[in-house]
């Protein structure tokens, strides 16, 4: 990430403290890029920048963002091992150290939607009774989730969220409501749910168990330490530590010893527990007499340790032989004053200690002084420890210094506290990469589960087009049969038409069927080429309001004759006449023209059927 993307990350960040009051500073920050950017990926935007001002502008999408950044994977008995190994170790070691109805103290750190507090109140009740936890134990859940906390305390959960629950707890502790199983409510007046940063909020207090699974590994290291401060200081003594599998205490071996390593179970280190380091510095007994042995002469020369004595008078009262080689000395130096010698200041300031030590009547230790002689490649290392010499009776009668030369050792010790560190980073680094890969397992099991979500939504939606496309084939099958019906109806009408068109052909030359008001109902091919009219021209008009050739005052006297009375001369035939007309040509024409009365199924007259042949 280059300068600029990350000082748009840190705008961003600031942005979401500001606004909402969530402070992501102390978390991974690889973690948040990658969540942060999936949002980016889906909302089709390049940069933090665009998804800033998008935050601005949608604020719905604060929600969607924090229920990424703030991963809720969780499940009932998470890892069944440890949760046994749980019920099996701490539990009865806690209830041990309890008097009878003294109340027991535990606390959920990131509980997401509730199934860790509520799996812990199971292994509690199990182990108690149903009535003693009620009355002695109280489990405090805490997240930053609002969301989550809203779910845990309506404590309703899917059969599939259930489903790592053994069946005979899943019938003890839950009960039908709302569409899933909840927790019963007389043992959920227990758990306390409530909002806590553990970055910036007090600790709960005096707590004898605290569960923290998988919740460090979200956090940077200097958080993660002071988070751990935190832990320590809210548990009680004796307090255990529940860890997830990929969180480690490398660095607090201080304040938490393991109870059992393989499932991340720690305990609290009490200031009792602790054990203290004193050093008590040698201080070898060097009497000052009047004459030595040759045999404590001997071997005072030969030892490897670099000594010299001074005397009450603070002149050199004797040196062995590894002295000599080392500060250059020798047999004319003794009595000289030591003031005056080299070695009182060299490799290191050894007046004033003297002084203290005569006055204080007690030795003096110097660790680790450099000292750079000439011609050696690199510093020799000293322990220098100025004793008091004094006779019987506790009068001073002189000063012993030892020079201990620990260069091999602290090289030894250098090189262990480098391998140490190396060691110690090579160990948070692999921590580091297991709580990566644990986080990015968890964010796989996120997706995942969005997956099976949204495969089951495909699902349900194939079934519906299944079905959909089943009615669509009953339809079309309907539809066939209808279109057979149809054609089979128009093949009927066109066999009827024709039918009808061969009778009214057979008639006469030309047909015209009238209704009751002398409106055209029918103008027959013969009618069109004897008349030059078509019929959608004739149709619907009047009979007499047609300008052919046909003399209607010779057919009907009054054109407003109803055809009941044009039909009262005759039952069906109301007659023949015959006229001189006009043909489209022009040409006179002389027809014989026979009418007919057009009756309805109940004898009624509905109209008239003129029958024309040219003569």
């Amino acid at each position: 990430m280059n300068a600029g993307a990350e000082r748009d990350f840190n705008d961003l960040l600031v942005m979401l403290k500001e606004i909402r009051g969530f402070d992501f500073a102390g978390y991974k920050r690889t973690t948040l890029q990658r969540r942060i950017g999936r949002r980016l990926e889906a909302l089709k935007l390049k940069d933090y920048t665009e998804y800033r001002d998008y935050l601005e502008l949608e604020p719905d999408e604060f929600g969607k963002l924090f229920d990424s950044l703030l991963i809720n994977v969780t499940s009932f008995f998470r890892d069944p091992a440890a949760w046994q190994a749980l019920r099996t170790t701490v539990v009865p070691a806690l209830l041990s150290t309890k008097g009878t109805g003294q109340v027991i103290r535990a606390w959920s750190a990131g509980c997401a939607t509730g199934e860790e507090a509520y799996s812990l109140a199971m292994v509690f009740a199990e182990e108690l009774g149903m009535e003693e936890f009620r009355e002695r134990v109280k489990i405090y859940a805490t997240d930053l989730d609002e969301k989550a906390l809203q779910t845990a305390r309506t404590a309703v959960y899917t059969e599939r969220q259930l489903s790592d629950v053994p069946e005979p707890l899943r019938d003890r502790y839950f009960e039908p409501a709302g569409g899933g199983l909840a927790f019963r409510r007389d043992l959920r007046r227990q758990l306390i749910f409530g909002r806590n940063d553990l970055t910036r909020d007090a600790p709960i207090s005096r707590v004898d168990l605290l569960l923290a699974r998988n919740t460090l590994m979200y956090f940077n290291a200097e958080t993660q330490q002071n988070i751990v401060r935190r832990f320590h200081f809210a548990l009680g003594d004796p307090g255990y530590l529940f860890l997830g599998k990929a969180e480690m205490l490398l660095n607090h071996s201080d304040r938490f010893e393991p109870v059992d390593l393989r499932i991340r179970l720690f305990k609290k280190i009490g200031p009792q527990s602790r054990g203290r380091l004193t050093r008590t510095p040698g201080t070898p007994g060097l009497e000052q007499q009047n004459s030595l042995s040759e045999l404590r002469s001997a071997a005072l020369a030969s030892g490897p340790v670099a000594q010299i004595a001074l005397n009450r008078s603070g002149e050199l009262a004797m040196v062995n032989a590894r002295a000599e080689m080392l500060f250059n000395l020798n047999g004319r130096d003794v009595g000289r004053p030591f003031q005056d010698l080299e070695v009182s200041y060299r490799p290191v300031e050894l007046r004033s200690v003297i002084e203290r030590v005569e006055r204080e009547r007690r030795a003096a230790e110097l660790r680790d002084v450099a000292w750079h002689r000439p011609g050696d490649p690199d510093p020799n290392v000293f322990d220098i420890i100025v004793v008091p010499l004094q006779n019987p009776m506790g009068e001073l009668v002189g000063v012993a210094i030892s020079f201990h030369d620990v260069t091999r050792y602290r090289k030894l010790r250098d090189e262990l506290e480098q391998a140490n560190h190396e060691l110690e980073h090579a160990y948070e680094e692999l921590q580091s990469l297991n709580e990566e890969m644990e986080t990015t397992n968890e964010e796989l099991q996120s997706t995942n589960e969005e997956l099976e979500t949204t495969n089951e939504e495909l699902q349900s939606t194939n079934e519906e087009l299944e079905t959909m496309n089943e009615e669509l084939q009953s339809s079309n099958d309907e539809l066939q049969l209808i279109n057979d019906t149809l054609n089979a109806r128009s093949k009927d009408l066109t066999r009827a038409n024709t039918f009808v068109a061969a009778v009214v052909r057979s008639l006469g030359d030309a047909v015209t069927v009238v209704d009751d008001q002398l409106r055209v109902l029918m103008w027959s091919p013969g009618a069109e080429d004897l008349w030059g009219l078509r019929a959608d021209e004739a149709t619907g008009r009047h009979l007499a309001a047609l300008d052919i050739g046909l003399p209607m005052e010779k057919i009907i006297t009054d054109p407003r004759r109803s055809v009941s009375g044009l039909a009262a001369a005759d039952g069906h035939r109301t007659g023949r006449i015959t006229v001189d007309a006009v043909n489209r040509r022009g040409r006179p024409t002389r027809l014989c023209i026979d009418v007919f009365t057009l009756h309805e199924e109940d004898a009624s007259v509905h109209g008239l059927i003129l029958v024309m042949n040219r003569l």
